[in-house]
């Protein structure tokens, strides 16, 4: 048996509605999804405070999943007529069924950070009981530390928490830097994501992890409340964005720590966010940048 996958550029008035058409008509699924997802053009859907509410990215790509036996060329033109859409040129390609949870699994070993951090799936054993090991398994949001970007920021969290600090977690996706930060000795953290799902994700990721952090949403963060370190791994559209409320979050004599940029990038975030912060040179892992910065 196999399944067939069909991907369908249209823009931010059709793909909702398209995507739907599709579900009624017998997709067994169907996404919508950035069509620049993964390159410089990725446009960011906002949500945080006082930010523009975008409801779907400009140029979306929706992908729809079919049985074998289904004629998706077929299932497509009738979904074009039903929502009076013209059909642009699409991709259909095969996908053989698999043992998806083996293969997920076979994909995430443990990933050693550093001398004594660790990330460790549930379903291997702790390669180093002496060291702190975060237990994460791949889910709904993104953040198992596999990605150049989360493991920059949990390596400059093992080198930079002394203890004792107050850290947010902004766009926290798994929550694994909030944990991580609380496993490496800060006071408290807080995770902070525009998705629902994320906020869920991460606190069961707290309570696998055995600890104490809060989530919420972006209209729900206490006003005013500052930290001592201001984590943010997202991607570079939402940092530009993003600037002032970040560092108005930050303790002066605080840090703030970038990633989700990338090399080319650099220059460019230095510039804005040397706005508020003494920034420092960038650390660059696979062609990632990580930023920090000491906010004057």
């Amino acid at each position: 048996m196999f399944y067939q996958q069909a991907s369908i550029p249209l823009n931010e008035t059709q793909a909702e509605v398209f995507s739907d058409a599709l579900m009624d008509l017998g997709a067994l699924s169907s996404a919508i999804e950035d069509a620049f997802a993964g390159t410089d053009n990725e446009e960011p859907i906002f949500g945080e405070p006082t930010m523009p509410q975008q409801q779907l990215w400009q140029q979306s790509m929706v992908v729809a999943l079919f049985d074998e036996k289904t004629n998706v060329a077929d299932v497509l033109q009738q979904a074009a007529i039903q929502t009076e859409i013209t059909l642009p040129e699409y991709q259909i390609t095969r996908i053989e069924e698999q043992d998806w949870v083996r293969l997920t699994q076979s994909q995430f070993d443990p990933i050693k950070i550093s001398d004594r951090l660790w990330i460790t799936p549930t379903w291997h054993n702790t390669p180093d009981h002496l060291a702190i090991n975060l237990r994460l398994d791949p889910g709904l949001a993104f953040g198992t530390g596999s990605h150049p970007t989360t493991h920059l920021c949990l390596q400059w969290l093992d080198k930079n928490l002394f203890g004792k600090e107050n850290v947010l977690d902004y766009g926290c996706g798994s929550g694994i830097l909030t944990i991580a930060a609380l496993k490496l000795g800060a006071s408290s953290a807080t995770g902070v994501d525009i998705d629902p799902q994320a906020i869920q994700a991460s606190q069961n990721n707290a309570v696998q992890n055995n600890v104490q952090a809060a989530f919420y949403l972006p209209d729900e963060l206490p006003e005013h409340q500052q930290f001592d370190v201001v984590v943010a791994n997202i991607l570079a559209n939402p940092l530009r964005m993003l600037g002032q409320m970040l560092a108005a979050r930050t303790k002066t004599g605080g840090r703030i720590v970038l990633s989700g940029i990338l090399a080319e990038q650099v220059n460019e975030m230095s510039a804005i966010y040397a706005q508020w912060f003494e920034m420092q040179p960038a650390i660059i892992n696979n062609g990632w940048a990580c930023l920090c910065g000491i906010k004057r």
